[in-house]
């Protein structure tokens, strides 16, 4: 039951105010119409009257009557003739003394006129009065009556009781009331129609939960951290959310974007080719008043035709930036779990030589792998100062041993603590990609060897890293850094990022990134990036 009531409460509210208004429209109506009714009703009967008064006053028959006695007789037949054929209530012809010569009721012929209003009339006045005679309240209209010389010998009155006239508005008031009553079906037949068009338009929602999503709208639109711009079919600027007038601020717009062409303010959106051709894109790069975007564009439809388009967009840097942490965690993860792994196979052949009760096999084995262990660590924090990327360098040490190869850091390589300390998430996604396609490029190689060299010098890292690989043709360096490109063709689109985020890397940083590969006789990548060094270290090295 709720929910009917609330699916019905727009239609019964418009309906209710509609009928409301037609209802008043009609009173009013019915009110003036009544009025004016009564009104032309009143005059029509005055005139009728007057004119029926002028027709006997005119009659030889009651002019020789007055002028004759003789001829008094013939008045009273002539005038009870004449109310018959016009239908009055009554005709009375009096003399100057107000003595009536006719009259309805014939006791009263002879007797004086009643009413009082009748002296303007014994005057030569014509007119019409409303007075109470013999037969009640009446409309009468007075003539007077005159010889041939002009004078005045008599006055006819000539009479229609307001009985009359009220049933003559009544019966005018009927045909205006079915009026008012047609006027009123179809006014609310109207209304019901408006309110079930004015529903479906809102696609059977009401106000209150239009109100609702309009606030959920602006809510989610102000909280998305993607930039929404939606255009009309015209390309003018409909909705902009706090993101995307950031852009437009960004870019020394400050006044209202909306209802402005897009391609005066973003002339590179194309959204009028979305409108034209109704086909989204999606993750395209273009460049906004110098900022780089990843920018999605579909075309918004209403029944089945294009009204709009909308586009979204994000920073690209902001992307960036995650895929290269993702990245960087990733490669964490990976050489985490190589090492655990690693581990967890020398804890299996410690609790073997348990089992086996060689105990002196045992501690040397023991001493053996801590001895290595504490050499590598060793080795490895000598030569990178960074505890951070030291860890990490031994994580994928462990990870390359599991693949079968062999990960070899250089003598007098060196890695200094550098003072920016975010810098060690992007020199992490750099070696971990660089090592892992050297893992992936050894795979069918006999000899599986990577060489890992570093260096400082006069502001300037220099991380090399090289291995022992199929190598890669010219063809291939020319489209290695290019996203989504793999040499694995089968991988080709789910892999082909690696390198791509290298290249982006070391460009952001002003570096730069070479690449000297032969087939069949591996791979080099010499990667240079600008760098500041914490504290008081030298450009020396190590052993400084």
């Amino acid at each position: 039951m709720a929910g009917i009531r609330q699916t019905s409460s727009l239609l019964t509210t418009i309906t209710t105010l509609v009928c409301i208004v037609v209802a008043l429209s009609l009173f009013v109506t019915d009110a003036l119409i009544v009025r004016q009714v009564e009104e032309n009703t009143r005059d029509y009967l005055s005139e009728k009257a007057t004119n029926i008064a002028r027709v006997v006053a005119h009659s030889p028959t009651v002019v020789e009557g007055l002028q004759m006695q003789m001829g008094e007789s013939r008045i009273q037949p002539f005038a009870d003739e004449m109310r018959r054929v016009s239908g009055v209530e009554f005709i009375v012809v009096m003399d100057m003394n107000g003595i009536r010569k006719s009259h309805p009721d014939p006791a009263k012929v002879g007797k004086h006129f009643a009413g009082g209003d009748e002296g303007a009339a014994l005057n030569g006045q014509e007119y019409v009065s409303t007075g109470k005679g013999t037969l009640g309240m009446s409309l009468r209209a007075f003539t007077p009556v005159r010889a041939q010389d002009g004078k005045q010998i008599g006055v006819v009155v000539v009479g229609i009781t307001l009985n009359r006239v009220q049933s003559e508005v009544s019966r005018s008031r009927v045909a205006l009331f079915w009026g008012i009553g047609m006027g009123g079906l179809v006014g609310i037949a109207g209304a019901l129609l408006l309110a079930r068009r004015i529903k479906k338009i809102l696609f059977g929602l009401e106000p209150r939960q239009i109100a609702k999503l309009l606030q959920e709208r602006s809510a989610i639109l102000d909280a998305t951290r993607e930039g929404i711009i939606a255009i009309d079919s015209e390309t003018r600027i409909t909705l902009v959310n706090s993101e995307g007038r950031r852009l437009f601020q960004r870019g020394g717009l400050s006044e209202d974007p909306l209802g402005k062409p897009i391609k005066e303010l973003i002339p590179e959106t194309r959204l009028d080719r979305v409108l034209k051709n109704g086909q989204s894109e999606h993750d395209q790069e273009i460049e906004v008043y110098g900022i780089p975007l990843i920018v999605n564009r579909v075309p918004i439809y209403l029944k089945q035709r294009i009204v709009g388009g909308l586009m979204t967009f994000r920073d690209k840097t902001d992307i960036k930036r995650m895929a290269e942490e993702l990245t960087g965690i990733k490669l964490y993860a990976g050489a985490l779990r190589a090492q655990t792994h690693e581990f967890m196979n020398k804890l299996h052949v410690i609790l073997g030589m348990v089992h086996l009760g060689a105990y002196d096999q045992l501690t040397k084995y023991i001493n053996q792998t801590a001895r290595q262990y504490q050499q590598d660590v060793g080795f490895i924090l000598r030569r990178v100062k960074n505890t951070v990327l030291a860890g990490f360098l031994l994580g994928k040490n462990s990870f390359v041993r599991e693949a079968g190869a062999e990960l070899i850091l250089v003598d007098d390589a060196y890695i200094p603590d550098p003072e920016d300390s975010e810098i060690i998430h992007e020199w992490v996604t750099i070696l971990g990609n660089l090592i892992d396609n050297a893992v992936d490029a050894m795979k069918d190689r006999e000899q599986k060897k990577i060489f890992i060299d570093a260096y400082y010098d006069q502001g300037m890292l220099t991380m090399e890293v090289e291995d022992t690989g199929k190598g890669f043709d010219e063809n291939e360096r020319e489209h290695l850094f290019k996203k989504g490109y793999s040499t694995k063709k089968e991988e080709a689109g789910e892999r082909g990022l690696g390198l791509y985020l290298v290249k982006q890397i070391v460009g952001k940083r002003g570096g730069s990134i070479e690449v000297f590969s032969q087939v069949g006789e591996g791979s080099r990548f010499l990667v240079h990036i600008p760098l500041k060094v914490r504290g008081t270290e030298l450009d020396q090295g190590p052993n400084c």
